[in-house]
């Protein structure tokens, strides 16, 4: 399956954090690395081109030791998105942050592990829900 996404991270002074993910480590549950953004407060981007080599990246970042888990921020765009959403730490986890105007539409999940988890659609409010999405329905098993 080819879908398309980009991950940016914003973490102030983690660059400690970070570093190790811009190296490949095939023991990680998803693949690839990151590559620095020069910017001030901190900032990384990967970009994915299949689905399976990303899956886990959520539940890794959210295991991460970071200096200032609350001003984390994750922005995450499929192919099939009309924008970036936006993940923050609550709790412990990495949660969607509602977007004013848009909404995060399912399809239905799938019947057995054979498929990845599908992330679902963030469209715009005023689009046209697509026959068989939902914006309650939500894949089992976390898409990243």
């Amino acid at each position: 399956m080819s879908r398309i996404a980009q991950v940016i991270v914003l973490a102030p002074y983690a660059d400690e954090v970070m570093e190790p993910l811009t190296r490949p480590d095939d023991s990680r549950g998803w693949q690839g690395q990151f590559e620095p953004l020069r910017l001030f407060a901190g900032g990384w981007v990967i970009e994915f081109n299949r689905v399976p080599p990303r899956s886990g990246l959520l539940r890794h970042l959210e295991s991460l030791a970071w200096p200032y888990p609350a001003s984390v921020q994750v922005l995450m765009h499929d192919e099939e998105d009309d924008c970036f959403g936006l993940w923050m730490m609550r709790d412990g986890a990495l949660v969607e942050i509602p977007l004013p105007g848009h909404r995060r539409l399912h399809p239905p999940a799938p019947t057995s592990d054979e498929f990845p988890p599908d992330p679902g659609l963030l469209w715009r409010t005023e689009t046209r829900v697509p026959t068989g999405f939902s914006t309650e329905r939500q894949d089992w098993c976390p898409a990243w």
